[in-house]
């Protein structure tokens, strides 16, 4: 055999061909050892290779394939069923790490469960409060499902603000709970108990950190100028306070009608539904301002085209001020109110208002400004009788006249 020298400072290096089954013994062995077969009770991952009427092929990785049978395809709820495709990444729950045909045996519908408890556990052991919707009723509470687990929600742990919605406490329990169906809620897990499949909710629990979550939330939506709707959660006498889903905004006593208000239960009442427009937002603060009478018609907008200077009007004295004279309020007109100053009290020198009139009077006015834009009227007492004023009032009482003569016709 011939012989070959080698360099004495050259090492002898393989052919191509043994790097690349050097490389792929090596990621088997690799993997190989990454590889742990599956243990009954286990839940793993993998991707639906196969899909048939009889079975479902998983691909588990490492060549290692679990098959869901039949048996256990129909324990799968059908909305789900429907979702599976070949290719989707999937949970499984082993039943049997290998059959007699060496098989897998999976379970999708215990995978399912068994996320959904570990779900619930979590949420437990944490405390945190978790987004869902009220799916249904029965004698004692609501259900809420975690995934497609259902939880109890019993009726002194609901919210005040679903045991005011749900009415008149005399009514049938179906008729109240059916209300509350389908509105959103924020749950807490407050007793946990898989064997004897037990699952205990909580939105009291919840309501706190809820409505942290939804006032965040409503704060980076809402803008001045909107108009939302929501809920009188309270009345003071200073305002009124609304729910609007997650923070509470304020009506002012001011900002609930153009008319006199002296309380705010004249205009609303707690639980009432009010539609609202936000007129100031603090972001650091959280307060939100809100307007009622800002979405009704300003009685002031066409003052000018209903009265004018020198024509006659049947107000009622709301208010007497000793140094200014009195104030009325137009009788057609209950939000518009007007000042009698004190020189146009009376033809007489007086000193004090109440020298010609008291509160709650019905008198006859005399217009003699009008200015809808600084929302101001001005009115007379002593020119009521003037004769200057007597061919306008002969006028006006001649058109009214005539009004209630085509009127009648």
């Amino acid at each position: 055999m011939e012989s070959r020298e080698v360099p004495g400072n050259e090492v002898p290096t393989e052919s191509k061909g043994d790097d690349n089954f050097a490389a792929s013994l090596s990621d088997y062995l690799t993997r190989s050892e990454r590889y742990d077969p599956p243990k009954k009770n286990q839940l793993i991952s993998g991707k639906i290779a196969a899909i048939t009427d009889r079975e479902i092929l998983i691909d588990l990785g490492a060549k290692s394939e679990g098959i869901v049978t039949g048996k256990e395809m129909e324990a799968l709820p059908k909305d789900f069923r429907t979702t599976l495709e070949v290719g989707q990444e999937i949970y499984a729950y082993v039943i049997t790490p290998e059959d007699k045909n060496g098989n897998v045996v999976l379970s999708l519908a215990k995978a399912i469960n068994e996320r959904d408890w570990r779900t619930a556990e979590e949420l437990f052991q944490k405390q945190d409060a978790m987004e869902s919707h009220i799916a249904g009723f029965n004698k004692g509470g609501v259900i809420v499902k975690i995934g497609r687990l259902r939880g109890f929600v019993p009726a002194s742990q609901l919210s005040l603000t679903h045991q005011r919605m749900m009415g008149d406490e005399s009514l049938p329990p179906e008729q109240r709970y059916q209300k509350l169906v389908g509105q959103k809620t924020y749950v807490k897990v407050i007793e946990i108990d898989r064997e004897r499949n037990r699952l205990i909710l909580s939105e009291r629990a919840a309501s706190k950190e809820a409505r942290a979550a939804q006032k965040d939330k409503l704060l980076s939506e809402i803008d001045i100028g909107s108009i939302v709707e929501g809920e009188v959660s309270s009345v003071k006498d200073f305002g009124v306070f609304v729910d609007l889903g997650g923070a509470d905004g304020m009506i002012h006593l001011s900002e609930l009608s153009y008319q006199r208000v002296k309380h705010p239960s004249e205009v609303v009442r707690e639980g009432d539904h009010v539609k609202v427009k936000v007129i100031s937002v603090d972001k650091d603060s959280g307060r939100i301002g809100l307007s009622l009478k800002s979405l009704q018609t300003d009685p002031w907008s066409e003052l000018d085209k209903r009265y004018r200077p020198g024509q006659l009007v049947e107000a009622e004295i709301i208010k007497i001020h000793p140094k200014h004279g009195a104030f009325a309020r137009l009788k057609d007109d209950e939000a518009i109110e007007g000042l009698i100053p004190l020189s146009e009290l009376s033809d007489k020198m007086i000193t004090n208002p109440r020298e010609v009139l008291k509160e709650n009077q019905i008198v006859t006015l005399r217009v003699m400004r009008v200015e809808p834009e600084q929302k101001r009227i001005a009115l007379s007492l002593k020119r009521v009788s003037w004769a200057e004023y007597a061919d306008l009032d002969w006028q006006s009482e001649l058109t009214t006249g005539t009004e209630i003569i085509s009127s009648a016709e």
